[in-house]
Formats: structure tokens, sequence, C-alpha cells
């Protein structure tokens, strides 16, 4: 189907968990004038049902969207003349939605991760060239403007030719543990962090360096969750989910659904339904991921990255330096200081993050090294929302009107910047496997 470009762009979202909020509200609100949301598409009816009470309450008198169930996906494009999809459903699901969805004549926008393994990449790069329809990734770390700033500083050649980037990134203890309680737990449907989670961190270096990887070796393990961990340290409980299980109360790595209005109504009432257990322990069996994991790249540029990827640190954030051939260039994150032990998911806010707490919050640094020269600091001005204002530039970047003229920083991520964004995550649990180097186009040649 073609779009009119004189009417709204009519949207569909598919998946309705927490993460498709960002997008609901977008939708409905600050880009209402360009698109019309038209459908909605989920397992679980309840969801959908939550979402519709969330917009019908910001906005009052509005019609409920139209509610499908998964099976009926195709007939929601048919009926409701969808122009473009949202895709926020589980990660393993995501090239089904996309692939359907563009052979159906839309346009796509995707959750990271694009997909979750390399035979589903190739499915929908070819589908995208078949169909040549638009796929874009919704890589919002690419509009924080710290990280513009990053990019700025590096393709004006401050620290001459990039040689080197050491990239770590922890996730605390109240954030990195949500991973192990949810679906991502499991490896078949995350593809682990290093799909899930770092997809987003190795396509800023893609990004920031424009090139694009060609030797992976990677090692990593489960050091710190899972039920092995758990009972070698005492940390192991008694219960399968927190909700209802006395052995949970006081634990301090169990998430109370009902604490939440959010949890509660997303997911604790919609258990009826599907039986997800949003809540699951930690420290319990079923865990297939890795927590901790350290990846040597090499670049078709000729720079390497070492990255670490930690899921149990104190604090949250992340240190990258680049060494270059006229000096380095150092960013250090501080999304949170500390984690208080009593802490619960009170808020309305639907995942425990990070940057989501107050009086934990630290700083953030730029600091440029020329060499002969004094370290300065590279002033930059975060904006309102999620990921420093990033969020909130992504979404205008993916609804607002689009002027032809070209962003300088090519933020705009498409299938072929998702495709490189997982091949260095792709080839790194390989390496995992293996124990061997991983030749990138071995795995996926993008």
């Amino acid at each position: 189907m073609t779009a009119d470009p004189a009417r709204p762009r009519r949207c569909a979202v598919v998946g309705l968990g927490a993460r498709a909020q960002l997008f609901t509200q977008a939708l409905t609100g600050p880009h209402a004038d360009r698109t019309e949301l038209v459908g909605f598409c989920d397992v679980n009816a309840h969801r959908m049902a939550v979402h519709n009470d969330w917009l019908a309450a910001d906005r009052p008198g509005r019609e409920p969207v139209p509610a499908y169930a998964a099976e009926d996906f195709d007939e929601m494009l048919r009926r409701e003349r969808v122009d473009l999809v949202v895709v926020c459903s589980v990660d393993r699901t995501h090239d089904d939605y996309i692939v359907r969805a563009l052979e159906a004549g839309c346009d796509v926008v995707t959750e990271k991760p694009m997909t979750t393994d390399a035979d589903k990449a190739r499915r929908i790069l070819d589908a995208q060239r078949r169909t040549g329809r638009e796929v874009r990734v919704a890589f919002n770390y690419r509009y924080n403007p710290v990280h513009s700033a990053v990019r700025e500083a590096i393709a004006a050649g401050e620290i001459g030719e990039v040689g080197s980037v050491h990239f770590e990134w922890l996730l605390d203890l109240r954030h990195g543990a949500d991973y192990f309680r949810r679906w991502h737990r499991d490896k078949a449907n995350s593809g682990g962090l290093m799909v899930h989670k770092a997809t987003h961190h190795f396509d800023l270096v893609n990004w920031w360096l424009g090139t694009e990887p060609e030797t992976v070796y990677a090692q990593g393990g489960l050091f710190f969750y899972g039920d092995t961990a758990g009972r070698r340290r005492g940390l192991a409980r008694p219960y399968t989910r927190a909700h209802g299980s006395p052995a949970a109360d006081g634990d301090p790595f169990a998430v109370h659904l009902a604490d939440s209005p959010v949890l509660s109504a997303l997911y604790l009432d919609a258990e009826r339904e599907d039986g997800y257990h949003r809540d699951q322990n930690v420290f319990g069996p079923g865990v297939t991921i890795e927590d901790d994991m350290a990846v040597l790249v090499r670049y078709a540029s000729g720079a390497t990255l070492t990255y670490h990827l930690t899921a149990y640190a104190p604090w949250e954030g992340y240190r990258v330096c680049f060494n270059g051939s006229e000096g380095r260039l150092e960013l250090l994150v501080e999304e949170t200081t500390w984690v208080r032990p009593d802490a619960r998911a009170e808020g309305s806010g639907p995942v425990m993050h990070g940057s989501a707490v107050g009086e934990d919050v630290g700083r953030t640094e730029l600091l440029l090294r020329r060499f002969w020269e004094r370290p300065r600091e590279v002033k930059v001005a975060t904006g309102e929302g999620g990921h420093g204002g990033g969020d909130v530039r992504m979404l205008a970047d993916l609804f607002g009107e689009r002027t032809g003229a070209p962003d300088a920083l090519g933020r705009a991520a498409d299938a072929t910047d998702g495709a490189r964004s997982l091949v260095t995550g792709l080839a790194a649990n390989r390496s995992f496997e293996t124990g061997l180097p991983v030749r990138a186009r071995d795995l996926l040649d993008v």
C-alpha cells in the first residue's frame, strides 16, 4: 500500500507490554497530527485493554483502539489499512511481524534488537529489499545529546584516527536483576544480554566510528544470578515467583508487582490469560543467559574494541574511552551511584531502571584530552525525557515531519544498521560456545 502524504499515517502496535507505552503516547500525543493509532495486536487481550484505558484517561472521549489477537495480525493490517507497524513484542517474534508487515505493504519501526539470530536477520533483510518498504530500528541511544557530541568530536578529527575503544557498561542490582525475572532470562526468547542489551552498545560503536565489525572473540558466563550461584553464595530463597510468596518478603532481589499500578495492570492482572510471571526468582532455575561478558572486536577500520557488560553492579552507568592518533576522548555516565536494598517498584514506571531514581542519580562527564594540551570538558545540554532527551528526539525523527534535509549525524538506523548491531553480539554468543574467534561475515554478511 502507498500512504497518502496528505493524511495521517495509519499506525498499529504489536506487543503491548511496558515498552509500547513510549510509542502509544507519542502516536496519540505529540505526533497525532501526522499519525493515527488504528490497531493493537497482542497475545493478551487484557494488556491491550490496559493501554486503551491509559489512552482514554489521557484523552477523555477518545474511541478505543481496535484490539486484535496475535493470530489476527494480518487481518488487522488489511481491515485497518495500516501504513506503519511498530513492533514491541518478545524479541524472538520480531522477524515474523516485521516480514509479514513488509509483505503487506507496510513500513516498520521495530524495538531493538531487530531480531535474535542470523537466519532471522537475513529473512528481514531479504524482505526489506524485496518489498522496498522501510525498516527503522529504535536506537534511542543515537539521539542522546552526549552521544551525538561524541560522534561530532570523532568526525571532526578532535582525537585523530581512532585506534581503540574501551567500553564498560554496568547494570545495577535493581535494573540488572530485572532481566533475570522476565522472559529475557531464557536465551531462546532474547538472544541473551549480548543481543537484547548490548545491541545498543555495539550499534553506538559502529555509528561513532563509521565502521563495522570483522572479528569477534568473547568470554562470558552466569556468575552471579541463577540457582547454582544463588545457593553457593547463600542468596537463594525458596520461591518461584515473588507474588504471594512469604519467602520473597525482605528479599532485595524480588520485585513485588502489587506495589506498582503499572506492573499490576500490565502483568499481575493479565496472568489469567497467558500465565506469564513478570516476577520470577533471579536465583531460581531456568536462567540460560549470561550476566558477566567480555568481548574483543576488530573493525574494518582497523580499530579494536574491548567491551565488558556486568549485570550485577553496585552502581549503574558506563565508561567509554577512545584512543586516537592525536588524543583521547572519555565519556562517563553515572545513572545511579548506589542501590538501596529496600527499593520497591512503587512508582509509575514499569521497570526499576537506574536513571528513574531520584537521590542516587550521578553525573555525566565528557573529557577531551588532546596531546600536549590540558584536558577540556565538553559541555553538553541534555533534554527532557528518557535517555537524556534521546527518546523525544528519536520519536520526532520516527513520526514527525520529514523535511528531506539530511541529518549530518546520520542517526536514523535502518535494517542494515540493525543487522550490523546484532552481528557482534551473535558472534560473541558463538565464541562463548566454541572458545574461538568468529569472523562476522561467516555468521551474517552485511
